[in-house]
Formats: C-alpha cells, sequence, structure tokens
C-alpha cells in the first residue's frame, strides 16, 4: 500500500505542477463544457483494455492445451494491473500472472512462457507500430526516434538470449549452472542443489513451452497479434475520445504515435507504476501539437480512467483473491 500511495502522490503532484504552469482559468472553463459522453467511451475504451487482455491470456493458455476461464484470466489482468502500479515502471505485474497461473496447475515454466509471450507480443507491436506512425503521422521528434532506436536493442538483445536458450537444451544447464554458483552464496548447499533441480526442470518447461507455442500455425500466431492490436488501440485511443470530451480535434495519429512513445517510456523502473514520468513525457509529446491550456485536464482525466482506475478496482481484485483464498 506504500508504493501504491508514492504513485499516486507522484502523479498527482506531477498533474498539480502542470496545472499550475498552463492557463487554468481557460482550463477550469474547458472543465465545466465537457462532454459525458465522451469521458464515458473513454471509459469503455480502458474496460476494452482489460477484456481484450484477458481474452489474450485465455488464448495463449489454449495454445498449450491449458485451459484458463475468462472470468479468472480478467482477474488475472485487474490484480496485475493493480501490481504493475504500484512497482517501478508500467510492467510489474508479470510474476503475478505467473503466480496466479501455476495456482491453476499450469507449471512455472509454462506459465512463464504464456506470460513471457504476452510480453513479446507487446513489443514486437511497439517496435512495428512506432516507425509506421511516425510516418503516416508526419509526427517526428528526436526524443521519439531515439526512444524507438533504444527499444530496439534491447528487444533484439532479450531475442537473442532465448534463441541462445532455445537452440540448444545443453545451454539451459549452463544458465542453471551459472545461477547455481550464485545461489551457493546466500544458501546452504543442499537447499542450493534442490534449487538447481526445480531452475533446471522449469527452465526446460520453459523451453518447451516456448517451442509450442512457436509451432503452432501461423493462422494462430495471427490471432493472437491481433488480439494484441486491439489491446492497445483500445488504450492509445483513450485521449484523443478525452480530447472530444473537451471540444477539441482527437488528433487521432499524433495521439497514438505519442501514446506509442509513453508506453516504452513508461518501462523505465524509477518510480510506481512510471508515475511522473508518464505525465511529463505527455506533457513534453501533446505540447507539440495541442494548446498549453488543454494538457492539464487532458492529463488529469487521462490518468484518472487509466493509472487510478487500474489501482483502485485491481485493489478490489487483490482484496477479495485474497479473501477467497485465506478466509474460506
Amino acid at each position: 500500500m506504500k508504493t501504491a500511495l508514492i504513485g499516486t502522490i507522484i502523479s498527482l503532484l506531477a498533474i498539480f505542477i502542470i496545472f499550475k504552469f498552463t492557463e487554468t482559468q481557460i482550463t477550469w472553463k474547458i472543465i465545466l463544457k465537457t462532454n459525458n459522453f465522451y469521458i464515458a467511451l473513454a471509459l469503455l475504451l480502458h474496460l476494452l483494455f482489460w477484456i481484450f487482455w484477458a481474452l489474450r491470456i485465455v488464448i495463449l493458455s489454449s495454445f498449450l492445451n491449458t485451459k484458463v476461464e475468462y472470468k479468472y484470466a480478467l482477474e488475472m489482468t485487474l490484480a496485475s494491473n493493480f501490481l504493475a502500479a504500484i512497482t517501478p515502471s508500467s510492467a510489474g505485474g508479470e510474476p503475478l500472472r505467473v503466480k496466479m497461473l501455476t495456482d491453476r496447475g499450469v507449471s512455472v515454466g509454462s506459465a512463464s512462457a504464456i506470460v513471457l509471450a504476452e510480453r513479446l507480443l507487446d513489443a514486437i507491436f511497439f517496435i512495428t507500430a512506432l516507425p509506421i506512425f511516425i510516418v503516416i503521422s508526419g509526427f517526428s521528434t528526436k526524443f521519439g526516434i531515439e526512444v524507438g532506436i533504444v527499444f530496439f536493442v534491447f528487444l533484439a538483445l532479450f531475442i537473442l538470449f532465448l534463441y541462445f536458450i532455445f537452440k540448444d537444451p545443453k545451454n539451459v544447464d549452463k544458465i542453471a549452472d551459472k545461477l547455481y554458483k550464485i545461489l551457493k552464496r546466500f544458501m546452504k548447499e543442499k537447499r542450493a542443489d534442490q534449487a538447481l533441480i526445480f531452475i533446471k526442470d522449469e527452465l526446460l518447461a520453459f523451453r518447451q513451452a516456448a517451442i509450442d507455442l512457436v509451432k503452432n500455425p501461423i493462422q494462430r500466431l495471427a490471432i493472437l497479434f491481433f488480439a494484441t492490436v486491439l489491446i492497445w488501440f483500445s488504450d492509445f485511443l483513450v485521449p484523443s475520445a478525452i480530447l472530444l470530451a473537451l471540444n477539441e480535434d482527437p488528433v487521432v495519429l499524433l495521439s497514438i504515435t505519442s501514446q506509442l512513445i509513453l508506453i516504452i517510456v513508461s518501462l523505465i523502473p524509477i518510480t510506481p507504476g512510471a508515475s511522473g514520468i508518464v505525465e511529463a513525457g505527455m506533457v513534453y509529446l501533446y505540447s507539440m501539437f495541442l494548446p498549453s491550456h488543454i494538457l492539464g485536464v487532458l492529463i488529469g482525466i487521462w490518468r484518472a480512467i487509466t493509472y487510478f482506475s487500474n489501482l483502485i478496482v485491481g485493489f478490489i481484485v487483490n482484496v477479495r483473491l485474497l479473501k477467497s483464498k485465506y478466509l474460506k
């Protein structure tokens, strides 16, 4: 709860500073004229973000012959979004999704493969969509291009690491042995030996599960990528819906391009849920094509719909899950 409070304070402070340095009187006039229909649309778009994410988990699990009910997948999505909102960067919910999958009888290796596949699909979408939208929107910033290049380099290195694991099962032993040397420094040899066996088994299970996923027909993989597109476009359209609510041009292409840059920047592990970072980044990017008096209210409503809703709904779901598990 402490990190949730820190993230909330940082985000609110950032929004307050933005309000302070924009034309506040005009801003309040805009708020009073807000079109509630488009605010509801923005909320619906973020709801679709949750719905499509849960659907992708169900599809990914089915590709590994593992049945995960949609209701449980939605609970996983909401609960892990809360964790992502209170941990450094915006990508902190993966361990919880792995844990919740293993609670349903999925091996740690297979669960890790499912969650890793989610993030790989996201990364491929980001790195593919960013240059396309920079070109078609005509929105070119040195910052955005640099972000894209750095992200591409890290993605390429990660894929090379995965290739090293998949190329030969013996490479799993090499990785496990290196981890074993580290573990021996922090625990007794007997426990380290037990941990080594577990790590090897799960790395091999992860390797096999990942290979099984890749071996799926191209049509199935295309469905997964399409689900990924739906997930992110749902959330990327939220600012445009808010702009419509404020009786402004939705600047859809420019907004989506900015969102692509922001989502990559938000992965930097500095503050809970990337609070402060995304607000500052949004001011910088959106100030290039929006008047300053719009920025404060746009960012405030956007963070309320995306970040604060993840905190509130995710907290409720986590409490409910804990009660059902430990207070039966």
